[in-house]
C-alpha cells in the first residue's frame, strides 16, 4: 500500500526541474510538489475554468504558474519540461484527443524528459460504488490502450509500469458526499434511488474510524526518446 506522494517519489527525480502538470484540480499534489522539492519550478494546468479561478487565488506558491488549458492543446513552447505529470488526469482527455494529447506531451518534453501517468485501475469496492452514478471503465480503458499505441509506436519509450493500492479515506457518509458533489469538472446526476444504492454500500464500509477503501492504481512513466 502507497500513498500518492510514496509512489512518485519512488520513481522521479524531481529537484530542479521544470515540471508541467496537467489536470492539476485544487493543486494538492502541485502544493507538495513545489513545497518539497527544492529548486523546482511548475507549470499547473486545469482545464475545469471553476477550478481554474480557484486557483488563480493562491498566491503563496511563487514557483508556480497557474495556467488555462487542456492535455490536447498545450500552452507552451518545444522541449521545454523535464517531467510532465498526469494524475488521475487522462481518462478525462477525449477518447477522440487521446492520440493528440500524447503527441502535445511528448511536443512539450525535453528530449529525454519523462511523462508519468498515475491512473485509477478499473476495479476495487469503491469503483464498484461509484460505478452507479458515474461509470468510468470505457475512458479509463481508452486511456490505458493509447499509452500502450504511444509506446509500441514509438512516441514514448516505456521505463516503467508499476501497480500499487493506495487508500481513500472518508470520515463519514458527509465527507464523502461532500467530496464527490463537490467536484466542479463533472456535474452528477443522481436519482434518489442512485445514491441509496451509494450509500447502502458505502456504510457497509464505516467503522469507527470511518471509511476507507483501497483503490488499484496504475503507474505508466513513460520517456520522450532522444531523437
Amino acid at each position: 500500500m502507497l500513498t500518492r506522494r510514496a509512489a512518485y517519489e519512488s520513481l522521479l527525480q524531481l529537484a530542479g526541474k521544470h515540471i508541467l502538470e496537467l489536470g492539476c484540480g485544487n493543486a494538492e499534489l502541485t502544493r507538495e510538489i513545489a513545497t518539497r522539492t527544492p529548486g523546482v519550478q511548475v507549470t499547473a494546468l486545469e482545464v475545469d475554468r471553476i477550478q481554474h479561478e480557484k486557483n488563480r487565488n493562491i498566491h503563496d506558491l511563487p514557483n508556480v504558474i497557474f495556467a488555462y488549458g487542456g492535455a490536447e492543446a498545450i500552452p507552451a513552447p518545444d522541449a521545454v519540461f523535464d517531467v510532465v505529470l498526469m494524475f488521475h488526469s487522462l481518462h478525462h482527455v477525449p477518447a477522440a484527443q487521446l492520440d493528440r494529447a500524447l503527441r502535445e506531451i511528448h511536443r512539450v518534453l525535453k528530449p529525454c524528459g519523462l511523462a508519468y501517468f498515475e491512473e485509477p485501475v478499473f476495479a476495487g469496492e469503491y469503483c464498484e460504488m461509484t460505478r452507479i452514478f458515474h461509470d468510468e471503465q470505457a475512458v479509463r480503458e481508452s486511456a490505458f490502450l493509447a499509452l500502450q499505441q504511444a509506446a509500441d509506436s514509438g512516441v514514448f519509450e516505456m521505463v516503467v509500469e508499476k501497480f500499487f493500492l493506495t487508500p481513500r479515506h472518508f470520515n463519514d457518509w458527509g465527507h464523502f458526499e461532500r467530496t464527490i458533489r463537490g467536484k466542479t469538472h463533472t456535474e452528477h446526476h443522481l436519482s434518489e434511488a442512485q445514491w441509496d444504492a451509494v450509500r447502502s454500500r458505502f456504510e457497509k464500509s464505516m467503522t469507527a474510524g470511518g471509511a476507507t477503501f483501497l483503490q488499484p492504481i496504475r503507474v505508466d512513466l513513460m520517456r520522450r526518446p532522444p531523437s
